[in-house]
């Protein structure tokens, strides 16, 4: 499965926002990387503008160019709007879920874990990280030690986020439920999906 794996302060730096989580670094250097530290920058076009939003959306959901567009031709297909819709998508992605119950440290270890068949859903075992989850999809970390040893170390880790209120969580039994699509109010995504819209629609 493509995935990034360059440098991922550099990318943070270069959109001036925490895309892979907080870092004191970023924060001491809020400007793009290079040798020549902060200098002025041309305006960005309108094209440009898009660009960036789309990107930081992209590298934020860990996703390659194909599968976002992917995600956007779906959203374009769907009754409602087109942003709202593909932030939806995007947001009830079966390693995005993992990783917001906390099963997962990070997206990409949520990713990981369940490319890695770690994961189930509805009892069955699932390892396509972008499989769609519906209203009412019981999500779990699979009853073996190795699985639940890794759920145990990320949900101790992840104590500081707070499970969104789509979704469940019982952290006994290592089992979340969505119990409903989010709205564009709680998904707070970190770029403009209305600029990734019209980007695409050029």
């Amino acid at each position: 499965m493509a995935r990034y794996t360059g440098p991922r302060l550099r990318i943070s730096r270069r959109f001036g926002v925490p895309i892979f989580g907080p870092s004191k670094y970023l924060e001491r250097k809020n400007y793009g990387p290079g040798v020549h530290g902060p200098k002025s920058r041309r305006k960005n076009t309108d094209y440009a503008l898009g660009l960036i939003e789309k990107q930081k959306l992209r590298y934020y959901y860990g996703l390659m160019e194909r599968q976002f567009r992917g995600v956007y031709e779906r959203a374009l297909n769907r009754r409602g709007v087109t942003g709202e819709t593909m932030l939806q998508i995007l947001e009830t992605r079966l390693d995005n879920v993992v990783f917001h119950l906390g099963f997962g440290n990070t997206r990409a270890g949520a990713r990981q874990m369940v490319a890695h068949g770690h994961v189930k859903v509805n009892g069955r075992k699932v390892n396509i990280p972008s499989y769609a989850l519906k209203v009412n999809d019981v999500v779990e970390v699979k009853d073996t030690n190795v699985s639940r040893q890794m759920g145990m170390r990320s949900l101790e880790a992840s104590t500081s986020r707070s499970v969104p209120d789509w979704l469940s969580l019982n952290k006994d039994g290592f089992k979340g439920t969505v119990l409903r699509i989010p709205s564009r109010d709680e998904i707070q995504p970190i770029a403009n999906e209305q600029a990734v819209v019209e980007f695409y629609s050029r």
